[in-house]
């Protein structure tokens, strides 16, 4: 029997700085190039699209700590610090020797992890009199953290919601529209990205990739108006990591450090937040800790793609960013975890994949819902099926450690609830959730559109 399931920091403990991976990073990103000269990215070259300060945390490589705004830090006191707990009933579900703990996302009032960063793009708009922001959104997380983000900074919001998400997922959409936001199913006939699309494809069922597009597009194109992204660039992993920083501590309250760190992939925002500050002990002092991103079997960017140049989005709007990729016209299955169909990695992660500091698993959709209903019956939290492919692989692990009878302290980030997602349970309890793994010749045929942009 353990003496305590649960780790919680005072609200006098939240971390008042932001970790910045960059500054320690032994190869530092390639720099993003501008998509018109293919010249090292500026700041002021993303001023057009984001929030200033955002622009310049982006492309920070020399302050490892940046402050966090008190305004900020007031709106984290709602719902941080965000418990640590030891999955006690899960070891014994699995009969492991594994220690597992996760750090509890869900807890937010949008129900992920998307909040921490939502929150500061939105305070940055803000200050810099922004008025309007856009965005996208894949399973609906981050366009509901950015909905209540924007309300409470008083900014209006549009959110371009990936279509078959916005199918699948009708409460995600009425949480937006309960915030206040307007919400438009990707791709659409309101912007030119969407109209092109749907000229090739009327019955496309939308990607990530199209959604940012049609956010830019708008953003660029309406006065007094910002685009804010949920995942892969730089600025929003480096919100993230209030995440870890927590966990860092937490894990001293309970006496032990991870061997390994486990989160889903999609674009990197919650791996980077659980990873990026226990990696630093790794960068700087040789800490042997294991990280591994679980990304879906159906959009393999880590496992299958290649290192290159290639653009965030599907248009072509964005920087040219140099990103393990699939290609950016990359259609990915319509699978559940919509916040996983993305086309690429940010340039951190794919450095530090590229330099072995971390490693990658893909997973597949049953799979991850096993272990989803798994965790529900064990734990009492019914994932998000995002989460459930970190839960998956740190079964894996776990099993794996009894198999060596091996103890090992996992630790997983556990980035929302599935309270909003239970057609998708529904339909696994029904048998009706199909596997699906990209031929080589399917993802070949999208790497050839980045292929003249090989990163050197």
């Amino acid at each position: 029997m353990i003496d305590k399931k649960r780790f919680i920091l005072p609200e006098n403990e939240i971390p008042t700085q932001w970790y910045n991976i960059q500054a320690d990073m032994v190869n530092k990103p390639q720099p993003m190039l501008n998509p018109g000269t293919h010249q090292p990215l500026k700041a002021e070259d993303l001023f057009p699209i984001f929030a200033e300060e955002c622009a310049r945390q982006e492309l920070n490589q020399t302050d490892p700590w940046i402050d966090i705004p008190e305004e900020v830090r007031d709106q984290y006191k709602f719902y941080r610090s965000t418990p640590l707990v030891r999955a006690t009933e899960l070891e014994k579900a699995l009969d492991t020797p594994a220690h597992i703990y996760f750090k509890n996302e869900s807890v937010s009032p949008v129900g992920s992890h998307k909040l921490n960063s939502a929150l500061a793009q939105a305070f940055y708009c803000k200050k810099q009199g922004v008025t309007n922001v856009t965005t996208e959104t894949g399973a609906g997380q981050w366009g509901t953290a950015l909905s209540y983000a924007c309300r409470q900074f008083g900014l209006e919001l549009a959110v371009y919601m990936v279509k078959i998400s916005y199918q699948q997922k009708p409460y995600r959409r009425s949480m937006m529209q309960t915030y206040g936001a307007q919400v438009t199913a990707s791709p659409s006939m309101s912007t030119r990205a969407g109209k092109d699309i749907l000229t090739v494809d009327p019955q496309c069922s939308g990607s990530l990739g199209c959604a940012i597009s049609e956010a830019i597009e708008l953003a660029v194109n309406t006065p007094n108006c910002k685009y804010a992204l949920g995942s892969v660039l730089n600025h929003v992993s480096l919100h993230q990591t209030v995440i870890g920083l927590e966990a860092e501590k937490q894990m001293e309250m309970a006496g032990e450090y991870p061997d390994k760190i486990i989160a889903c992939f999609g674009g990197g925002s919650n791996f980077s937040g659980i990873a990026y500050p226990f990696m630093r002990h790794k960068i700087l002092d040789g800490y042997n800790t294991q990280f591994i991103a679980a990304e879906p079997a159906s959009c393999p960017k880590l496992t299958r793609g290649k290192f290159e140049y290639d653009f965030g989005d599907e248009t072509g709007y964005t920087p040219l960013i140099p990103m393990f990729t699939l290609g950016h016209k990359f259609q990915p299955a319509n699978i559940h975890a919509g916040g996983l169909r993305y086309h690429g990695a940010g340039a951190i992660i794919s450095q530090l994949l590229k330099d072995g500091y971390m490693s990658a698993v893909d997973i597949q959709q049953t799979e991850s819902f096993r272990a989803g209903v798994l965790f529900a019956r064990t734990e009492g939290i019914v994932p998000a099926p995002e989460s459930c492919h970190a839960i998956a692989a740190t079964i894996n692990e776990a099993l794996r450690c009894k198999e060596e009878g091996k103890k090992e302290v996992l630790l997983f980030n556990l980035s929302g609830h599935g309270l909003i997602d239970m057609l998708a349970y529904d339909r696994f309890f029904a048998n009706d959730l199909i596997d699906y793994s990209p031929s080589d010749e399917d993802i070949n045929k999208f790497l050839k559109d980045v292929e003249p942009l090989q990163a050197k």
